[in-house]
This record gives structure tokens, sequence and C-alpha cells, in this order.
């Protein structure tokens, strides 16, 4: 699937796409300011699939993501004359922290608009690379109209976080790392909002490797792309909701569209359960920090691993997450694979009963996390407590054993 060179993109003007040879620029642009980021192997993943799994480590790129590829681009391509006017940006996190490093690098003054709601870790961060921030509202939108109001003031060049082609090159840059790193890829998987990581990576990987399978992983609850296939154009959604904020994005850009359209094999949702899940199996068999935009691609594998010819390459594709939003979606995480079992358990109201329950779980090597007494619910009969216990268990069989146990030792139990 190679691809046209132009497509239409929607009113009928016809545009040429990112070529192999536009990313192969970005990458000499590139030079020494990214970090070509290692590509790591995971063998939880590749005993799933039947065959080597690759994660392609975007999360440990300066700045916590991939996006300082595309942003350096676009910045660098600036003449002097429009780069004395400043930069200006809207994001939640990832691109603002791109934009800010990267401005700080070329020397140009950057201006970044984030929603009242942005996590403060990535508010201080973008700070802390030179850019100066400004609250826009409570959410992107207002942050958007605020910085398009402020370009137009002031002169400042706005720096869209995906529809720009130098912007796309520059993200294209990861595609031809991995292909260096794992020649013989038969299948790379994309975390996808907007498009332009998508759409630079196929820009790449058509270039070189026609043959390889390209999949474009969005949050089923802000997948944007689905619809916008179906009808042929950029469709926006009418509301999102999803923990991965870094992949919530209503609209394709025209050229992202035309991008993914042309170039991409599938495009595959996953759930806030499946980025629970592989946030957590992140931490805990690859050792990787990842935010839940930057998990959707090991999500997609996780929750459906026979759908990918290995060899397989994820992009994991940042790592900037709230420590508080972690701790939230590690519990998630731990709750979606069958990590903690809720129980309620009718047991005679007499001494020695809770004891007798609590051993019997010791027993089961079931960590018990809390425990409520109900005396007053209709449903007991006389002499009887309802015991609800919340336990920590090794996965479903582990439960499993649980529930069998104490159903064998004649406690009435049921679940939820």
């Amino acid at each position: 699937m190679p691809g046209p060179a132009e497509v239409s993109l929607p009113g009928g003007t016809d545009v040429p796409l990112v070529s192999g040879t536009d990313v192969e620029a970005a990458a000499a642009l590139l030079a020494g300011v990214v970090r070509r980021t290692p590509l790591e192997h995971s063998r939880g993943l590749a005993d799933r699939v039947g065959g080597p799994v690759w994660l392609k480590c975007e999360n440990l790129q300066r700045a916590g993501s991939f996006k300082i590829r595309g942003a350096y681009t676009r910045i660098a391509r600036l003449s002097a004359a429009e780069r004395a006017h400043g930069v200006v940006a809207a994001s939640a996190g990832n691109h603002a922290q791109g934009v800010a490093l990267a401005a700080r690098q070329l020397g140009c003054a950057a201006t970044v608009f984030m929603p009242g709601s942005a996590p403060l870790p990535k508010v201080a961060a973008t700070r802390g690379y030179g850019a100066a921030v400004r609250l826009g509202g409570p959410t992107l939108t207002e942050a958007m109209l605020a910085a398009t109001e402020f370009a137009a003031r002031t002169g400042s060049v706005s720096i869209h976080p995906f529809d720009h082609r130098d912007v796309i090159a520059g993200q294209g840059t990861v595609g031809l790392e991995l292909l260096e790193q794992c020649p013989d890829v038969a299948t790379v998987v994309v975390c996808t909002g907007g498009g332009g990581l998508v759409s630079g990576i196929a820009a790449a990987v058509r270039s070189r490797r026609p043959d390889v399978r390209l999949v474009a992983v969005q949050a089923s609850g802000a997948a944007c792309f689905p619809p916008s296939l179906a009808e042929g154009r950029p469709v926006r959604l009418a509301s999102m909701a999803t923990m991965a904020d870094g992949i919530a994005v209503a609209a394709p850009g025209d050229l992202t569209f035309a991008h993914v359209a042309a170039l991409v094999d599938e495009v595959r949702t996953v759930s806030e359960g499946d980025l629970s899940r592989a946030l957590l199996f992140c931490l805990e068999r690859a050792k990787l920090v990842v935010e839940p935009a930057g998990v959707a691609a090991v999500a997609a594998v996780l929750a459906d691993p026979g759908a990918f010819r290995p060899p397989v390459v994820a992009v994991v594709s940042g790592g900037n997450i709230d420590p508080l939003l972690m701790l939230k979606v590690v519990q998630h995480g731990m709750a979606a694979a069958g990590r903690y079992l809720a129980l309620r358990v009718r047991v005679p109201d007499r001494p020695g009963s809770l004891a007798g329950l609590l051993a019997e779980l010791a027993g089961l090597a079931a960590n018990v996390l809390s425990v409520e007494h109900e005396r007053t619910t209709a449903h007991l009969d006389p002499g009887e407590v309802e015991v609800g216990v919340h336990l920590e268990t090794r996965g479903p069989d582990h439960a499993a054993d649980v529930l069998g146990a104490l159903a064998a030792a004649g406690y009435a139990v049921h679940t939820g």
C-alpha cells in the first residue's frame, strides 16, 4: 500500500502528501536535537502475540513525548522575521512542552495558552522550558481561541499541534528510527489523536517498507477518525470523554485526514479499561512510566493480540502523567485486570465470625483492603450480618479460587 503522492482535500484542493524525502530532511534537521529513543522488547506482549513485540519509547524523549520533533521542525523553518515575532500554541500538555523547549533551543519567544484544567506538573514543566504560560479558560477549546486571538493581535506564529506539513514530517522521524531499529517489522501500531504522529510515521514507513501494516489507535471516547473516514471528510465529535487527554481531539485536520485515509491500513479503538490495563502493564512489566494517551497502542495489542502480525512495533508516545492521575489509573487498571475483588458475605452475628472469615481469606493469600459491616438491611435474617470485603488478588484465576474456597467453606458470597 504505497499510497498516492497527493490527495484531494475537502473542497477539491489537491495537495501533496508528506513524502519519505520530507521526513528524511526533518531527520537531518533534528540530528543532535532530539533523542534517538530506544526500542525495547516486550516479552509480556510477545508471549500474547506469538512473535516479537517492541516498544518504541517516545516517553523517554526530551520533554517526555514525541512532540519536540514536530515543534522544532516547524519553528526551525520559520524565517528570522517570523521568529522575531515569537510563536504561540494552545495545549493541555505535551504540545505545550514541545513548543516551549523547541522555541528555547532556537532562541524564540513562546507563549502557550493552557486550559485551567491542565495538570499542574505540565504547567510547571512548560514554564520551566521558558514559555510564557497563560491559562485560557476551562477547556482546551477556550485556550485555542485565546491563542488565535493572541496570534492575530501580536503577529506571533501559531504552531499547530498536528495539521502542518513540517509538524508531520518532524513526527515522521519516529518512523525512520523504528525501521532502522527493527528492519523486519511487519506491523506498526501508533497512538492517535489529531493524527500528526501516525501521518508522519506512515509517510516514512510507506516510502521504505510499503508492505508494513499501519494501525492507528484512538480512545473510544474520543475517536474522531472512524466517523471522518466513513464520511470521507473530517467530522467533529459532539463530545469526548476519556482519561487520555493527549489524544482527545474533536476532529482531524485536513492534512492528517488525507494522510490517514491514504496511508493507514486500519483505525482501532480502545476502552478506558483497556488503557488502564495497558498503563499498569507498562509499569509492572516494562518498567515504563507512560501517560494514558501514550499507551493506546499497547492497549490495542493487549486487547486483541491476535490482530497484529509480528514483528510488531507499538509506539509509546508520551510519559507526562500527573501523579494523582497515575494513582487513579493504576487502581482502575488493577480492577480492570481482575486484581481487585469486592465481596458481600453473610455470617452469623456473633463474636468470632468476622475473625473466622478473615482467617479464611488470609489462608487463601487474599489481601484485605477494607471491611464494612451491615446489620440493618431488610434482606438480612435476624442474627445475620453482611460483611463487605474489598480484596487484592493476583488476578482472575486467584479471584476465582477465592470465591470457590469461600463457597466450599459454607459462606454465602455475592460479588460486586
